[in-house]
């Protein structure tokens, strides 16, 4: 099943790919302080609504997705990780260690908003990153084993790691200075439940920019799987039912992103979301592909 916010935070399930059904009167008597709180509610409490939904989604029409605003799933997450240098770059690095960073849940922005490269972020350039994200289906408070972590996962959604590159300290890079910028956490358009990916391991993603390509990949040249991901996480910190686990990217693609730039990203049959880009400094750098960048992952100093 597909989920997701539309218009003025309704909840809704996708029909067809083509419709998004209003599922409000099954949340009746649901008492929730937002919208983030209102989709950990429905994550924590699946097996008690997923009927209800589908019910009603059989035999309701919906409204067309064309004519709806689509907004992030998961509005505002208490935990943001990424995976960090998780990808092979298509088997051409070694096998990187596995490491991973906190982003900002306040960068949080839906399908059809802006990216705003802000004019205080002295990056060297703006990069897209599409990754596959998963979300946390339960409280995991200790470490999880590998071969129990699919047990955590409720479903999946379509996030860009938007980074400033190059920010921090003389000699350093500052993650918190590079990723956690307003709006550089692009998500959607929907939760597709893990029962519609047979195998994480095998979903294609892709971006374009202004219709040309950028990033395209497949998730079996991730290095670390999402179970060993999960399992890293959990053994320093609890993940909770609505927290973010994504995956990481294939540097080979990255392109700059740059005033005016219209940006799509593809994941798997979760779906499509267009974002826009806006630089009030109107920085610009080279079109197509950062091939300097695509090297240095290749020779594994990314």
């Amino acid at each position: 099943m597909k989920i997701g916010f539309f218009d003025d935070w309704t909840l809704g399930v996708v029909k067809n790919d083509t419709h998004i059904v209003d599922v409000s009167e099954v949340l009746e008597g649901v008492h929730a302080h937002g919208p983030q709180e209102l989709i950990q509610l429905v994550i924590e409490n699946w097996d008690q609504v997923k009927d209800a939904f589908q019910n009603l989604a059989n035999v309701s029409e919906g409204k067309p997705l064309t004519e709806v605003k689509m907004r992030p799933p998961i509005p505002r997450p208490d935990k943001i990780v990424c995976m960090a240098v998780n990808y092979l770059e298509y088997g051409q690095r070694p096998m990187p260690q596995i490491d991973a960073f906190l982003k900002d849940s306040d960068c949080v922005i839906g399908d059809g908003d802006t990216i705003i490269l802000d004019a205080d972020a002295p990056a060297t350039i703006f990069h897209h990153e599409a990754e596959l994200a998963v979300i946390i289906g339960k409280d995991a408070e200790g470490k999880v084993d590998q071969k129990d972590a699919m047990d955590y996962v409720f479903g999946y959604t379509g996030f860009i790691d938007v980074s400033a590159r190059n920010i921090g300290p003389e000699g350093k890079t500052s993650f918190f200075q590079v990723k956690s910028w307003r709006t550089f956490g692009p998500m959607g358009p929907f939760i597709i439940t893990k029962d519609e990916i047979e195998d994480p391991q095998n979903v294609d993603l892709a971006i374009t920019v202004n219709g040309t390509g950028r990033q395209s990949f497949n998730t079996s040249d991730m290095a670390h799987s999402v179970k060993e991901c999960i399992e890293f996480a959990t053994r320093q910190f609890p993940l909770h039912a609505g927290d973010i686990l994504s995956t990481g990217t294939n540097h080979q693609g990255l392109g700059a992103l740059q005033d005016g730039d219209t940006l799509k990203l593809e994941v798997g049959n979760v779906g499509s979301m267009t974002l826009n880009v806006s630089d009030s400094l109107k920085r610009e750098w080279e079109r197509g592909v950062d091939e300097e960048m695509a090297a240095r992952a290749r020779n594994a100093t990314a």
